[in-house]
């Protein structure tokens, strides 16, 4: 059996989004190159038609790979979700007392991180820590280099 992932709203629309982009148009286009290499001739020595099929076979792999997770994945609920407390789709807003510093992170399913955009996973030592944590709470991440966070603030996404 496949594993379950959580996924927010926005994530999850993002691998609908990419499946039917590959299905729609990927695809035909992949078709248009295998049949334009094809016109080169001969198969055998065709680097055009050796590519596109590659880039097919590519192509199929991930649709195979998003139909899978989007099967197996689970979508948060906003309305079951207790706001004042961390939990996927959370925006928080910490306090890091060894750094001396503000951080602020968006707590998604670890298919939908981003360290660019702030995005970190909750099964990420720093997002496991915080899952469930209240504004005001002291959260301590363990790993390589203890770290003391302090909750300034708790919003979900659809707050911003």
């Amino acid at each position: 059996m496949a594993e379950v992932k959580v996924y927010t709203h926005e994530g999850f629309k993002a691998l609908q989004d990419e499946l039917d982009y590959l299905v729609s148009v990927k695809v035909e286009e992949n078709k248009k190159d295998i049949s334009t290499a094809r016109a080169f001739g001969d198969l055998s020595e065709n680097s055009e038609y050796d590519e596109a099929k590659a880039e097919q076979g590519k192509i199929h792999a991930r649709i195979a790979e998003l139909k899978e997770l989007i099967a197996n994945a689970k979508v948060v609920d906003e309305s079951e979700i207790d706001r004042s407390r961390i939990s996927v789709g959370s925006i928080v807003t910490l306090f890091n007392k060894e750094r001396n510093k503000e951080f602020t992170y968006h707590i998604v399913g670890s298919y939908e991180t981003d360290p660019t955009q702030g995005k970190i996973s909750d099964s990420s030592p720093i997002g496991a820590a915080l899952l469930g944590a209240k504004e005001g709470e002291e959260v301590v991440v363990e790993g390589a280099r203890v770290q003391h966070l302090t909750v300034l603030s708790v919003k979900r996404a659809s707050e911003e």
